[in-house]
């Protein structure tokens, strides 16, 4: 009797650890498995919401099919405890797994509202975008000049929300006294700096900040960029330059990246600027002449008049030899590069070609032909600046 008991026991006892790993097995399957959702979707985790909340909130969503085992899954992986506050994008058929791992991952949010302060050559501006989850990209809600008085509404309301991202863009070619007087526009950084910062020392990028960062903090991370980036690259450059000191290869990609917007013709444009120096013939482009006369605290707005190009200031490469002292605005990475590993070419001149691009020339009477062609163009387009070197 005891012994049918004991085996009746046993069997019990094996039927249950059959049906608790089976209850197992489907509750990893669950948590692993695709989830319910059919398109994307931007969840909000709220400031201070525990778990339970956060499992009931994706279920009454549609994100997960069970709150309880998102639940059981997510302490079981020891991800209870690392919520983060913020707004995560969800992706179509997300399990569980991916979920937690969205939502207790490091960072900043990764959907919901940016706010994108662009900093750029002539101008600045504050954009608010809003991510549109279906889509998966960023649509505009506002945009504004961040010196009005007056915010928008959409802006004001927006800012008050404590996971709303914010990003600074620095465009290539900015100087670095339009960057700090711009950045002191911004109404979410705090504190100040005293000096402007070397003009080419500010690396063009995107940065991502916190509401009420630190001025002198953030420049000092635009500083640290681009030496870092400076510094690779001046260690790698090609042989037979003529540049003493990274600092000097800097000035010329200041050069490149203010007489084109076209990638793949700085290297070229490089090219000419060194075969000329390396001929003994001036460099004689314009935009160092206009930097000379604004030192970089405005765009110029006109054209340059004659007086301009026959006055002598350190940066009037139309009258000094070779190369201007310092940097004339803050290159991009390309166009550091393109300074360092020029085009081989015997090319020295170019000028516009009515395409955004530039033509180039070997001599002088092709590059006279050349400069023609742009006169025809320049004609019709009301009289823009060409650009580039002129003959000697």
């Amino acid at each position: 009797m005891w012994r049918a008991i004991a085996s009746n026991a046993l069997t019990l006892f094996i039927v249950a650890l059959v049906v608790v790993a089976g209850i197992l097995a489907w509750g990893r399957r669950t948590y692993d498995g695709p989830g319910p959702l059919a398109q994307a979707v931007c969840f909000k985790v709220e400031k201070g919401a525990s778990l339970s909340q956060v499992s009931r909130a994706l279920e009454d969503q549609g994100v997960v099919r069970d709150a309880r085992i998102f639940r059981i899954g997510t302490e079981y992986s020891e991800k209870s405890a690392k919520l983060k506050f913020g707004s995560y994008l969800i992706e179509p058929a997300a399990s569980m797994a991916d979920v937690a791992g969205a939502l207790t991952a490091g960072g900043q949010s990764t959907c919901g509202r940016e706010v994108n302060f662009r900093i750029g050559v002539a101008t600045a501006e504050v954009i608010l975008r809003e991510l549109d989850p279906a889509a998966n990209r960023y649509v505009e809600v506002v945009r504004f000049d961040p010196a009005a008085a007056v915010k928008p509404p959409e802006y004001v309301e927006a800012a008050k929300s404590a996971d709303l991202r914010w990003r600074i863009t620095l465009a290539e070619g900015v100087t670095s006294w339009a960057v700090i007087q711009e950045l002191r526009a911004a109404d979410f950084l705090s504190g100040d700096v005293e000096d402007i910062p070397p003009e080419g020392s500010l690396s063009p990028d995107s940065y991502e900040v916190e509401k009420g960062a630190d001025l002198k903090a953030l420049v000092a991370e635009m500083e640290a960029r681009q030496a870092a980036t400076l510094a690779e690259l001046w260690a790698g450059k090609a042989e037979g330059l003529p540049y003493k000191t990274p600092e000097e290869a800097m000035i010329m990609a200041s050069i490149v990246e203010k007489e084109t917007g076209v990638a793949e013709e700085r290297p070229q444009v490089a090219s000419v600027f060194l075969n000329r120096l390396a001929k003994g013939m001036k460099l004689q482009t314009d935009p160092t002449v206009i930097y000379g006369v604004t030192k970089g605290q405005a765009p110029l707005g006109r054209g340059l008049r004659q007086s301009e190009l026959r006055r002598e200031t350190p940066y009037n490469t139309y009258v000094i030899d070779g190369m201007p002292p310092t940097p004339i605005a803050n290159p991009g990475r390309l166009s550091i590069e393109a300074a360092l590993h020029p085009a081989a070419t015997d090319y020295l001149y170019f000028v516009a070609d009515g395409t955004g691009g530039h033509a180039f020339a070997t001599t002088l009477e092709e590059h006279n032909k050349n400069v023609a062609k742009w006169r025809e163009i320049e004609a019709t387009q009301g009289g823009q600046d060409q650009g580039g070197v002129q003959g000697n």
